[in-house]
């Protein structure tokens, strides 16, 4: 069974465009329970009549999920605690305000998790702010249509629509009939540029599009849609919604290889509790069994008795083809190669780097995605609501109005941490190589600071200028 067969058995969401079943399928890759609409179990081989159920009916006893392994990997070395950018502004109070900001929204924690969540194509954040207190939540682009302006390219409208039930209409506070608790009604939501509207719940099957509830729509007047729109893997230009999808080249293989999991360890029971087939030439007590080793048996002296048992160099062929299986598929997907029981000591920044070579190379592709197509706008954003609000945005207990995002930028740091002798080794290199004339003082000290990890290396070689220099340091 591949992929396609199995999203054939998915069922399409009614009244969504094609994009959202295929994305609520790769959610299920995502989330490990793409197997989960096969109705039996691996080790039922045979059904209640008798008849054999195949392996395509059947789910896998064993479940890899090697996609959603290399999907947190790269979120991690994406967002991570030491792996998390630093923002630069012209303005020293707005990288500041920025940089408070983060702290108190947890940024680190949401931009992880919607860059894990976006591995499918495409995720959402929501921008949105209650008396000056900033809020970001993230939002599933299943059930989010956008369309852009032709002109500057820039969000015009997001029209949220899907399928809730009247009970939970009813939690929420709206007037549900109690005969209509158990339908299916259509929830409808539009941003624009200048205005959050909300749509009474209208009947699956009716037609409209419900009328505007005035109660639960804000007219914000902000001249911007507070949506930013992340595509996966993709530049932020173009009409597509969604870009590449993370892991989708490789489930036909995860597929293959939990199959081949599952059927060796079938097979390894089997092995250790082999049947028993007795010929006993018309003895009546003469059956099949299960567990034939675990009990002596008596037979007529015409009898035969035979172990059904599997030869243990199977088990090795199939680890060793599923060994195969998993570099493919660690291959299709850029993940990490390296095995940790196989590093005996600690390593260099670079080592690592090239160990995890492969991960860093997408890993560089999400910076794009979710860098400058995702915490880059979400920055600005926050600059313009501080500008188009009143009172503007209430940060660390104190209320910050117009910041500037003139020179927004982001600094990532080193992709490992550089170790103590690689730092002395790069320290002599530069000295030698400004000793030399190779390089000027300025741009060994900017080099040196990048490969520490300083955030802003202008203001390091600031301050080494000002120091004093020793005669002494000066010879050649």
């Amino acid at each position: 069974m591949d992929w396609l067969c199995l999203r054939q058995r998915y069922v399409s969401p009614a009244g969504l465009p094609a994009r959202a079943g295929r994305l609520l399928a790769l959610g299920r890759v995502l989330a490990g329970t793409q197997y989960d609409v096969l109705p039996n179990p691996f080790a039922r081989e045979r059904s209640a009549s008798g008849e054999y159920i195949p392996l395509a009916q059947r789910r896998p006893s064993v479940r890899t999920n090697l996609c959603r392994t290399v999907v947190d990997e790269a979120a991690s070395l994406l967002f991570g605690d030491t792996h998390w950018p630093a923002v630069v502004a012209r303005d020293v109070a707005t990288s500041a305000a920025l940089s408070v900001l983060t702290q108190e929204l947890g940024l680190p924690a949401l931009m992880t998790e919607a860059a894990v969540r976006g591995s499918v194509g495409s995720v959402a954040i929501l921008f949105e702010v209650s008396e000056g207190q900033p809020r970001l939540s993230i939002l599933d682009t299943a059930y989010l249509t956008p369309r852009w302006d032709e002109r500057d390219g820039e969000l015009r409208e997001v029209v949220e629509r899907y399928v809730v039930s009247g009970r939970d209409l009813a939690a929420q506070g709206y007037a549900i009939a109690d005969d209509l608790l158990g339908a299916q009604f259509w929830w409808r939501r539009v941003w624009t540029r200048n205005d959050c509207a909300v749509f009474s719940p209208l009947p699956v099957g009716g037609e409209g599009i419900g009328a505007r509830d005035d109660e639960r729509s804000v007219r914000h007047g902000l001249g911007f849609v507070p949506i930013v729109w992340i595509r996966n893997l993709a530049s932020a230009q173009g009409d597509d919604p969604d870009g590449e999808c993370t892991f989708e080249r490789a489930i036909d293989t995860v597929i293959e290889a939990d199959y081949l999991l599952s059927q060796a360890g079938r097979g390894l029971k089997y092995g250790s509790d082999p049947t028993l087939v007795l010929k006993t030439n018309g003895f009546s007590e003469g059956n099949a069994r299960q567990g034939g080793a675990a009990s002596a048996l008596t037979l007529p002296p015409e009898g035969d008795a035979k172990l059904l048992e599997i030869n243990g160099n199977a088990a090795g062929a199939v680890l060793a083809h599923y060994r195969e299986l998993r570099q493919l598929i660690l291959e299709q997907l850029h993940g990490n190669r390296a095995h940790g029981d196989r590093i005996s000591s600690a390593q260099s920044g670079r080592a690592m780097e090239m160990m995890c070579q492969p991960l860093i190379w997408l890993v560089d592709r999400l910076r794009h995605s979710y860098g400058a197509g995702g915490l880059l706008p979400l920055y600005r954003m926050a600059c313009a609501f501080s500008a188009g609000l009143e009172n503007g945005l209430c940060l660390n207990g104190e209320m910050v109005r117009g910041l500037d995002p003139a020179g927004l930028a982001l600094h990532w740091p080193p992709w490992f941490p550089v170790s103590e002798p690689e730092l002395l080794s790069l320290a002599q290199g530069l000295v030698t190589a400004w000793r030399g004339g190779i390089v000027s003082r300025e741009t060994a000290v900017r080099l040196y600071a990048n490969a520490t990890g300083n955030i802003d290396p202008a203001a390091e070689w600031s301050r080494i200028a000002a120091m004093p220099i020793d005669d002494v340091e000066l010879e050649k």
